[in-house]
């Protein structure tokens, strides 16, 4: 068996590392209230994967707002300042790291050749306000985040680079593995050609997820294949 190629990992956050209690989707609707008035701009659509700027354009389109950089930039800033506050509401048993989760991040990240960032629709303050909470966004060196691109793929594309430098390689010698929950993620891991595990700790089930093209899938990470799977590949 030859070595193991140098690899990089890409954690998603919302219903992938953490459960927030819904406190991102109570600071949007804060947020465009307070900016709009309309606290049911993004009651019409689903925001599972979305980057936070494509939710932001989204629900400006359909409350008849101009979608422009300036207004998007409004809305992510008003959306932050209410994150912080929502997230100090939240009971601890609401707002949690999903099962074996905090785990699979520190046993990657003791291995040598392992590069353990994030691949998140989160803008970079909003992953960090996240992470922080639950005492793990330490553990995160680098990403790809929402505010890095509104496209998920090519969000995914820049964690995936980031992580290669990290490690000293072109991203080409990387294996690159893409961890989430939903359709998306799936997605974007295929679209830069990289691996993605899934876990049913969101929106969709571990069937779900494989169903949508992820190489392996978990109802969550204390599965006992799902560490072997996220270090070895197989």
């Amino acid at each position: 068996m030859g070595a193991m190629r140098p690899t990089v990992l890409l954690f998603d956050i919302d219903g992938t590392l953490v459960t927030t209690g819904g406190a991102g989707r109570r600071a949007m609707d804060r947020a465009f209230e307070q900016l709009h008035g309309r606290r049911d701009a993004c009651d019409s659509f689903h925001m599972s994967g979305m980057t936070d700027r494509a939710i932001v354009r989204t629900a400006l389109r359909i409350i008849g707002v101009e979608d422009t950089e300036a207004a998007i930039d409004a809305g992510i800033a008003a959306y932050l300042a209410h994150l912080a506050d929502e997230i100090q509401k939240v009971e601890a048993p609401r707002y949690r790291v999903f099962p074996g989760m905090r785990e699979a991040v520190l046993e990657a990240r003791s291995r040598p050749g392992f590069a353990v960032g994030l691949g998140t629709g989160n803008v970079r303050d909003g992953a960090r306000l996240k992470l922080e909470r639950v005492a793990i966004h330490d553990q995160f060196a680098f990403g790809g985040f929402g505010c890095d691109h509104e496209n998920r793929v090519e969000l995914i594309r820049r964690g995936a680079e980031a992580g290669a430098a990290t490690l000293g390689v072109p991203r080409e010698q990387c294996r690159v593995v893409v961890i989430g929950d939903t359709p998306k993620d799936v997605d974007a891991a295929i679209g830069i050609g990289a691996e993605c595990i899934g876990v049913g700790t969101g929106t969709f089930t571990a069937e779900a997820l494989l169903q949508a093209g992820a190489h392996a899938a978990f109802p969550d990470f204390s599965h006992r294949a799902a560490l072997p799977t996220l270090l070895g590949g197989s």
